[in-house]
């Protein structure tokens, strides 16, 4: 089987490129590093700093960030230490490197050695930024953080992807034990499941959907006579330039791997719908993102049938400069065939290897030329998705971002649209271990807000977190104020226990 749960060396295939940097500087973030891009709240590059509320200014759209007493006022002291300590870690740049550098040496092939490194990052890293090794342990950790906290769990089964079709279906029956894992919780406690069409269809047919795809869009009258209804997957500003010429169309064997695909796909949605647990799909590079996109539509006009709440998400990346018009070719295709519809709304992180591709083959980047383009993007698509999700339609809206700008723009719409912040309709997502002081601050103005909680072995997990947090380190940098609330807490707390 060819599975890869988290591998460090998934990081070198072709069409993805090492070092990628998500888009956007996180304007309060405890540290963005490790987790599935998954949800790709980042942000790239740093740029000059925002303007934060002093102690004594009152903020006028709820979301108060500046009182880090009571942002933290749920976390014990041992706690805010390690994870000032983890967070101060995973910002080194160079300490990335060498933690990269030691996962794929020699000394992991040595028991020893192996056992210390693993034994070390287990009670650090792994700890602060998954959830658990199995979907059990999981949905325990979900229970023990909304009952400290009031914050909601979405749980993620940590598989990358797959090759083969044995692995595609391993991977399958994994992800309907996650499904289990979150309806055995009270449905206060979790908000969804996360599922990546990579882990169960391999990424060679996924690649050869996306390139038929492609051409049916650029040649009047090419069809596809396997295609299932879906929504539009491009829109006039799409990158098309991966495919220059026809593909040729899928073989037999090719095809029945494609109707397994969405037989694995549809049974995972069908588990969802049963329990009523909405599913999250992840994007990828747009090398691949024209298949998953088709997959994820024609799922959810298969099982979105409940019309006050969807069940199957789809995920919108913002950097991308053809995200707004996608965005609203899919509401209203959805709209005309009165399928209810959720999204998530991330910003995105394959910037370095989407650039790479694109110029090694003499075109534009499909990314936005600056980052404030993208916030832009993502502030214009979140205003649009808040509006219909205010007006009683049956869309819902996930807003993964760790930018305190957007959850103040946030903020400031849903009073201004007269949103039912618990309707379940909008909520916020953090990942896990990173931007707590912007998810309390959420959570205190009255949000729905959950943090993404990958799950997997330790030993495969490592390597995966090392990736995300090399991924990531540019937006570590940049959380320089959330760390700073976490040290000015601990010295208050401090200074109080001398008093």
């Amino acid at each position: 089987m060819a599975t890869r749960l988290l591998r460090t060396n998934f990081i070198r295939r072709s069409y993805r490129l090492p070092a990628f940097s998500p888009v956007g500087p996180p304007t309060v973030t405890a540290s963005t590093a490790v987790v599935p891009e998954i949800l790709s709240f980042g942000q790239q590059a740093p740029e000059p700093p925002l303007h934060h509320p002093k102690p004594t200014e009152q903020s006028h759209d709820g979301l108060d960030l500046s009182d880090q007493a009571r942002l933290f006022s749920s976390v014990p002291t041992s706690d805010l230490l390690r994870s000032t300590a983890v967070l101060h870690a995973a910002a080194i740049g160079p300490m990335v490197d060498l933690g990269t550098w030691v996962m794929s040496s020699k000394l992991m092939d040595a028991a020893v050695t192996r056992g210390m490194v693993l034994g070390l990052v287990k009670g650090t890293f792994y700890d602060h930024f998954c959830a658990g090794e199995d979907a059990d342990a999981a949905a325990e950790r979900v229970r023990s953080v909304y009952n400290a906290t009031g914050l909601k769990g979405m749980l993620v089964y940590g598989v990358e992807h797959a090759n083969d079709a044995a692995s595609c279906d391993d991977n399958m029956q994994q992800f309907i034990r996650t499904i289990e894992a979150a309806k055995s919780l009270p449905t206060s406690h979790f908000s969804s499941v996360v599922v990546k069409i990579t882990a169960i269809c391999p990424i060679s047919l996924l690649k050869r959907v996306s390139d038929l795809l492609r051409w049916e869009y650029k040649s009047t009258g090419f069809k596809l006579s396997w295609k299932l209804k879906s929504f539009p997957v491009f829109s006039d500003s799409s990158p098309l330039y991966h495919t220059n010429s026809e593909p040729e169309p899928l073989t037999a064997e090719e095809e029945k791997e494609l109707e397994a695909a969405h037989r694995r796909i549809q049974e995972i949605c069908r588990k969802c719908q049963e329990s009523n647990v909405p599913l999250l799909v992840d994007a990828e590079d747009t090398i691949l993102q024209p298949a998953i996109d088709y997959m994820a539509y024609s799922s959810a006009i298969m099982f979105n049938a409940d019309k006050d709440r969807p069940i199957v998400y789809n995920t919108i990346q913002a950097y991308l400069r053809d995200a707004g018009e996608r965005l609203h070719l899919a509401v209203q295709n959805a709209e005309k065939e009165s399928v209810p519809m959720g999204f998530k709304l991330v910003r995105g992180a394959y910037m370095s290897s989407e650039a790479r591709l694109a110029d090694s083959l003499g075109c534009k980047s499909p990314v936005h030329d600056t980052i404030q383009d993208t916030h832009s993007c993502y502030n214009d698509c979140m205003t649009f998705l808040m509006e219909k999700a205010s007006n009683g339609s049956g869309f819902g809206v996930v807003l993964a971002t760790h930018n305190a700008d957007s959850g103040r723009l946030a903020s400031r719409k849903a009073s201004d649209l007269g949103i039912d912040k618990q309707n379940g309709k909008i909520e916020f997502a953090q990942l896990y271990g990173m931007s707590d002081a912007l998810s309390f601050g959420l959570k205190r103005a009255g949000f729905n807000v959950s943090k993404y909680m990958p799950f997997g072995p330790v030993e495969t997990a490592i390597p995966y977190l090392l990736r995300r947090a090399y991924e990531n380190r540019g937006m570590m940098a940049t959380g320089a104020h959330d760390r700073q609330l976490m040290r000015m807490e601990l010295k208050r707390r401090l200074l109080a226990g001398i008093a």
